[in-house]
């Protein structure tokens, strides 16, 4: 049998090659994309407190997070989410 691989919880998640680059956004870049979509904050999909994103970013309750795609066919976009 395989010995089991212990998994190093302390290491940074945001350094993987899986995990999308993400930061938070100040209040100035929150209002700029309120205003552009013309939207509120609550209409915001969410994202929990406790995610390992939320998490290694320590985020707040109420924090935006800008999170960055990269695609073959759309090339690099943002999703937004509000920290739950």
């Amino acid at each position: 049998m395989a010995a089991k691989k212990k998994i190093n919880f302390n290491q940074d998640i945001t350094k993987h090659y899986l995990v999308n680059p993400a930061k938070i956004l100040n209040e100035s870049e929150t209002k700029k994309l309120l205003d552009q979509y013309n939207i509120s904050s609550s209409q915001l999909p969410v994202i929990s407190v406790k995610d390992p994103l939320s998490k290694s970013l320590e985020a707040k309750e109420g924090d935006i997070l800008e999170i960055s795609r990269t695609s073959n066919v759309a090339g690099s976009y943002q999703y937004y989410r509000r920290v739950l």
